[in-house]
């Protein structure tokens, strides 16, 4: 049993029509919950009032940037069968998941580690 052309536009025509019925009638009850929720809020007393004139306190200055002195050395980094490609990777990695910016990490090796079959 195949469908012609006309017949498989008609069908989804008429499946996009139904989505958007649906679509627009959840709109509908959104919007009409929202209102009935809006106005059973302000017949009851129970809810204190939100008031509109709270001092907002200013949000605290930005930490200053991190700027390594001359008293910081990064040192050296040893690589171990590793390239430097893989090595960066591997630092701004470990600087993502511990949440340390990477310049205040210090790193003295990378080693490749071969798995023992």
């Amino acid at each position: 049993m195949h469908m012609t052309f006309g017949e498989s536009l008609l069908v989804s025509l008429f499946s996009m029509f139904i989505v958007f019925v649906v679509l627009v009638s959840i709109l509908v009850l959104i919007q009409l919950f929202s209102k009935l929720l809006a106005l059973g809020s302000t017949q009851s007393g129970s809810c204190k009032p939100v008031e509109s004139e709270k001092r907002v306190q200013p949000a605290a200055p930005a930490p200053a940037a991190f700027v390594p002195g001359p008293e910081l050395s990064t040192g050296e980094l040893r690589l171990k069968n590793v390239d430097e490609k893989t090595a960066a990777m591997i630092m701004a990695i470990v600087s993502d998941e511990s949440s340390i910016p990477l310049s205040e990490l210090r790193f003295k090796s990378i080693k490749l580690i071969e798995e023992e079959s």
